[in-house]
């Protein structure tokens, strides 16, 4: 189980997009890749809850974690296989821990705690609550965006994570990214 959790070696960049639900992730992510003609790494609890709500209408429980966790892996170390550039992730474990420790009582699995903190990835945009709310079958919080923000921030600060701070309309948040993207190859360009 350790080994699915893991981290695969790969040539790219990898970018994180975190933060709170309905905060702009997913559109981003997928805006990012499009602009790189690369390819983005899709949030995997999604769709494992929206088929466990659509089957079972159980929403997400502590037992559910480690299998998110291992998908959100999987594809990830599959995707960044097929791109020298840059992944886009629209998550990471990270993330997963950050809302296990929220919604458990402040625990998280072991071993999805020693994972989410030994990957790494280049950098991590920190999206701001600045959208609209949107909700849907899965989100749950919305009075509560202002203290989830700041628990995903002080883990960013806590684990010593690079991060940027992206706030504003989708069109500044994309050039913003850009921007610190673009200085991340053109680093490993001249690292060549």
């Amino acid at each position: 189980m350790e080994k699915a959790l893991k981290q695969q070696p790969s040539n790219c960049l990898k970018v994180v997009l975190f933060g709170p639900e309905s905060t702009g992730k997913t559109t981003l992510s997928k805006q990012l890749a499009r602009h790189y003609n690369s390819v983005w790494a899709p949030e995997y609890a999604r769709e494992y809850l929206q088929n466990k709500w659509n089957n079972e209408r159980k929403t997400c429980e502590p037992k559910d974690l480690l299998p998110i966790a291992i998908g959100q892996m999987n594809q990830e170390n599959e995707l960044s296989q097929k791109t020298d550039s840059v992944l886009i992730c629209d998550t990471d474990l990270l993330e997963t821990k950050v809302y296990s420790e929220a919604y458990y009582s402040g625990t998280c699995d072991p071993l999805l705690e020693k994972y989410a903190l030994e990957n790494s990835y280049d950098l991590y945009f920190l999206t701001y609550i600045d959208t609209p709310w949107e909700a849907d079958d899965l989100r749950d919080k919305p009075e509560e965006r202002k203290a989830m923000f700041k628990v995903f921030e002080d883990a960013l600060i806590k684990h010593k994570k690079p991060y940027v701070l992206l706030k504003g309309n989708k069109s500044l948040r994309f050039e913003i990214a850009i921007k610190y993207i673009n200085q991340l190859l053109a680093k490993k360009e001249d690292a060549v």
